[in-house]
């Protein structure tokens, strides 16, 4: 068949049919289409009519009033959160009423809301409110929004009602801009003009914290406090520099009272969730960064601290996908860098890990953790010499850790240098470490001279290179007058105290260092300085208070890993092996099982205990990850040793001196295990070579054996 033929026939009859009438066909039809439009314009009639109905039973004036009250009530009682809940209903039931506008602004604003304060703002204009009443907001707005020198001319067109505001807007916009003089006028020009503002003494202990004059924003905070208890802000503050002060712990009730007062302030469940996590309290960090979520959805902090939280349960692809969901903003902050890095070194990517840590040692050149990091990444990628460059000014110092050290040593054998090699790793099996000291100074002393000249003379930090420069060339008198008067003009400001402090013990006089650390701990109490106090206690014969500013520190921060192991090496040192593991199994906990020192001195400290299985079985991981290690093999020589295995104990322990000579806890150990085995005449022979070694603890035991052998 074709085409044609397979059309049915009725349809074509069809068509004969209305060709036939076509006249009475056109009328019918055009009668349909005047009924369907018709009845479509009476659907829109009454569609108009519902929309309409809706309308009108949706603007509530009164329900907006009620509202409105609400949010006022609650931001007078810092709940900005819910302040802000509430003005949003306000404008939901009345959209044209602009004071419904300006309350959601206000709110938005205390959260640091600028996009959607600026809205809220035009808004309240478009419905009525008078622009004037707007301009201080408005540049607060701007600001937010991260144009400091617009805020600032915005905000001079303030009516002198806002004048307040305008100059806590002022404060922080110079600040952000960099003009700490002009900042610290302008909230020193708002403090003047309401003494009795905690708003005022807020924004003065924030620019002060962040210029570095904690003394000053402590006074500042606690004013503020005190005229108003329930400042969210200021509670806020305070909480920090507690923090900052007294340690993690003390700082815990002050973000609990802020949070008390406004649940869902998006500032303070980030300050309370870091520090939960820092504290150990996991479970409870992860729940208030949820509850953070809430307030912020997408929020970048939040997502930054669960990719912490992640990463230090081994959980590295969950960590990377929420390091991601951070942002750039996160990732390119010196934590989110490092944070990256540790994540693409733990994928294999040694590539980019590099590229992450060296820009964070070109940003913070005596950030010691980025250049072990930067400097293990470029190992694995077989540029050693380049990572014994980077660690060169840490291994230079006299407290150089063992791994460090140890990767430095790593170094010098992948590229021939056994030597060096050796002479790292002998000091890598050193558990003394000498004192704290700062990285030197590239420049000549004159351009120092010169850049110090050009900088403000308020600034301690602006000093450091110039008193570091004169120390190296000898100058130590010079240099001591200068750090004093830094420290003079600046008693608020901790680094000038420790700044003394620091050229004090370069000068070998710790005991007139140790109160000059004090001032500086009793401002901020951090990990560097709490290791500068307890070293300078320590050199100078205060074992007793050395040890209670160490306890001090750690009842504040349970799991800081600098504190825990001295810890552990003072209670080995004194015998109190059970409360040394406490503080060791502690560190292994928090950064695993990879660690070879670690890893020896729980065996050593299960030795000490009776636990000889529990010791070997340390000792065995230690030695596989770090064979040469002269401290690992020593430790696995003393456990073979003390569990029975003693010609197992001699040979590694042997093994331990030939690396590691000059290191007399070893020697020590090997003539303890000679004199086991009945070889007294190399027992001896040991004895004496460390009792010849300076710095050896167990001088009276060896000459005891000594005697005892003749």
């Amino acid at each position: 068949m074709n085409a044609m033929t397979d059309i049915p026939a009725e349809p074509q009859l069809r068509v004969r049919r209305r060709r036939g009438s076509s006249g009475r066909a056109r009328r019918m039809t055009l009668l349909r289409r005047l009924l369907v439009v018709a009845m479509c314009l009476g659907a829109f009639a009454v569609a108009i009519l519902a929309f309409r109905s809706v309308v009108s039973n949706r603007i509530d004036p009164a329900a907006a009033r009620e509202s409105l009250a609400r949010a006022q009530a609650y931001l007078k009682a810092n709940n900005a959160s819910a302040a802000r809940s509430q003005a949003f209903s306000a404008v939901r039931a009345d959209p044209k009423w602009g004071e419904a506008s300006l309350m959601l602004a206000r709110a938005d604003l205390m959260l640091d809301e600028g996009v959607a304060g600026e809205a809220a703002l035009r808004r309240a204009i478009d419905n009525g409110v008078d622009p004037k009443r707007t301009v201080a907001l408005m540049a607060h707005a701007i600001l937010l929004q991260g144009d400091p020198r617009r805020a600032i001319v915005e905000s001079r067109k303030a009516p002198e009602a806002d004048r307040l505001y305008a100059l806590r807007v002022q404060t922080r916009a110079y600040a952000t801009g960099g003009n700490l003089a002009a900042a610290q006028e302008a909230a020193m020009a708002a403090v003047r003009l309401a003494p009795e503002s905690a708003d005022a003494w807020t924004e003065l202990g924030r620019f002060r914290f962040n210029a570095g004059d904690i003394v000053g924003a402590i006074e500042a905070a606690s004013k503020a406090v005190d005229l108003d208890k329930g400042n969210t802000d200021a509670l806020l503050l305070r909480g920090e520099l507690v923090r900052t002060q007294y340690g993690l712990s003390a700082s815990l009730p002050w973000f609990e009272a802020a949070l008390k007062r406004d649940p869902y302030r998006h500032a303070a469940l980030i300050q309370y969730a870091a520090t939960l996590g820092d504290v150990g309290r996991t479970r409870d960090m992860l729940a208030v960064t949820r509850k953070a979520m809430e307030a912020h959805p997408l929020s970048p902090q939040a997502f930054y601290l669960q990719a912490v939280l992640a990463a230090r349960a081994q959980n590295f692809d969950l960590a990377r996908q929420l390091l991601q969901r951070a942002g750039g903003g996160i990732a390119g902050l010196p934590g989110g860098v490092l944070l990256g890095g540790t994540l693409d070194m733990a994928d294999g990517n040694y590539q980019r890990a590099i590229e992450k840590f060296r820009y964070l040692v070109s940003q913070q050149p005596m950030n010691i953790t980025a250049r072990k990091l930067l400097a293990a990444a470029l190992l694995r990628s077989d540029a050693s010499k380049n990572g014994i460059d980077t660690l060169r000014p840490v291994v230079a110092r006299g407290d150089a850790d063992s791994y460090a050290l140890t990767l430095v040593a790593r170094g010098y054998e992948r590229i021939g240098e056994r030597a060096f090699a050796a002479q790292y790793f002998d000091r890598a099996a050193y558990p003394a470490r000498d004192g704290s000291v700062w990285f030197s100074s590239d420049d000549a002393l004159p351009m120092l001279s010169a850049a110090a000249a050009k900088a403000p003379t308020d600034d301690p930090r602006a000093m450091i290179p110039l008193i570091r420069g004169m120390i190296e060339h000898g100058d130590t008198a010079q240099a001591l007058a200068k750090a004093k008067e830094i420290a003079g003009r600046n008693p608020g400001a901790p680094a000038a105290h420790s700044l003394v402090g620091d050229t004090l013990m370069l000068m070998k006089r710790p005991a007139d260092a140790v109160p000059y650390y004090k001032a500086a701990a009793s401002i901020r109490f951090d990990e560097p300085t709490m290791l500068r106090l307890v070293e300078a206690l320590d050199k100078a014969g205060q074992r007793q208070d050395a040890s209670n500013a160490l306890a001090l520190f750690l009842s504040q921060n349970p799991l800081d890993l600098a504190a825990l192991r001295l810890s552990a090496a003072w209670q080995a040192a004194a015998g109190d092996y059970d409360a040394a593991i406490d503080s060791l199994e502690a560190i292994r906990l928090r950064i695993g099982d990879r660690d070879a020192g670690l890893l020896a001195e729980l065996a050593y400290a299960y030795a000490a205990v009776g636990e000889p299985e529990r010791a070997a079985h340390y000792a065995d991981a230690a030695y596989a990850i770090a064979p040469s290690n002269p401290a690992v093999a020593g430790a696995l020589g003393w456990t073979l040793a003390r569990s029975g295995d003693t010609a197992g104990g001699i040979e590694a322990l042997e093994k331990a001196v030939t690396i590691a000579p000059r290191h007399p806890m070893l020697r020590w150990q090997l003539a303890q295990a000679y004199v086991d085995a009945g070889r007294k005449a190399d027992a001896k022979t040991q004895a004496r070579a460390a009792i010849a070694i300076p710095g050896f603890a167990e001088k009276g035991a060896a000459e005891a054996l000594l005697a005892k052998a003749e």
